[in-house]
């Protein structure tokens, strides 16, 4: 991809992340107390039955498991692992919790992906890291145990989830928007008898409640999941990994605007620390030497379809000899 499409990517792509950052005020504001099971199952299973009910193209063969495995990796646990996390931290240590996802990728991807692990790669994790901490912790901010740990376990869920995916790619024929629907059905239905066994419905419903709901089904499960998935499809494993911290940038922003949270030039300072290790991930497109641009022509010729070009030889050196049949005379 040229430079402008790989940052046109990568900028469609975090709209995802940025998205799953409102999850913090979200569940806080609008959704129930003390449900998180059900936030998460309302979340997947009915975006992925509305894609499954337009795309009507299930899993065939091998997909069946290896749409079970990415649904509860990256839908099922990560979901409720995140709204666990998010009743029992602030937002903010949330997000600080789950900056170690990265990392995992580049563990992960060089394990399974068999991905060159760079100074650059790591230098962005602690840039980020060190952003994420200098954005979001507070004097005040509290660390709770089953919310440290639920976060970590989140941060594990979707970095296997995001090698996973990059490391098995999409069948042939089949659609983006199915197999997003997949992956969030399987979360789903993971979730259903957990959530009914162990949690419970509430009491009564508000009407902001359903709000809150709709909000994260539709806008944070079904449009955002179909841009991350495409995404994953055309970025390197850990530069999408790198796009996830759009997440503690929007939730410091909307806390900041709708919570009253402060925001001081040392936070500020940590978001461009933020930007700039998301940026160090990002791929670039490499420059070719002048030696190199008639071979790359030739691959690109090939890759098109088009025959590659026919090569010029040279004539041979030293005098040209005749045949040695003789001339018509006149």
């Amino acid at each position: 991809m040229s430079g402008q499409r790989i940052a046109a990517t990568s900028a469609l792509t975090a709209v995802a992340p940025a998205v799953w950052g409102s999850t913090y005020l979200v569940t806080t504001e609008f959704l129930p107390p003390g449900t998180p099971l059900l936030a998460s199952t309302l979340r997947a299973l009915p975006a992925g039955l509305i894609l499954l009910l337009v795309t009507r193209m299930p899993p065939r063969g091998i997909w069946w498991w290896r749409a079970a495995v990415l649904g509860v990796l990256n839908i099922g646990a990560f979901f409720y692992l995140l709204f666990l996390a998010a009743y029992h931290l602030p937002g903010g240590v949330a997000a600080l919790v789950m900056s170690i996802q990265p990392m995992v990728v580049l563990l992960l991807g060089a394990l399974l992906l068999k991905a060159r692990i760079r100074s650059s790669h790591v230098g962005a994790c602690v840039l980020a890291a060190g952003g994420v901490a200098t954005l979001v912790l507070q004097p005040h901010a509290g660390l709770d145990a089953t919310g440290v740990l639920a976060g970590l376990l989140a941060a594990l869920s979707m970095a296997s989830g995001i090698v996973l995916t990059k490391k098995w790619g999409r069948p042939d024929g089949v659609s983006l928007l199915a197999f997003t629907g997949w992956q969030l059905t399987v979360g789903g239905l993971v979730l259903l008898p957990i959530t009914l066994v162990g949690e419970g419905l509430p009491d009564h419903i508000t009407w902001r409640n359903v709000g809150g709901f709709t909000y994260l089904g539709i806008v944070g499960a079904l449009i955002a999941y179909v841009l991350w998935f495409r995404g994953l499809s055309k970025l390197p494993a850990l530069a999408a990994s790198f796009l996830s911290f759009a997440s503690p940038l929007c939730a410091t922003v909307l806390g900041y605007l709708f919570l009253d949270q402060s925001l001081s030039p040392l936070q500020l300072l940590g978001a461009v620390a933020v930007v700039g290790a998301v940026v160090m991930a990002q791929p670039r497109k490499r420059r070719r030497t002048p030696a190199q641009e008639p071979a790359a022509r030739g691959a690109g010729r090939i890759a098109d379809g088009s025959p590659p070009p026919t090569p010029v030889t040279a004539p041979p050196a030293g005098p040209t000899t005749l045949p040695d049949t003789p001339l018509p005379r006149p």
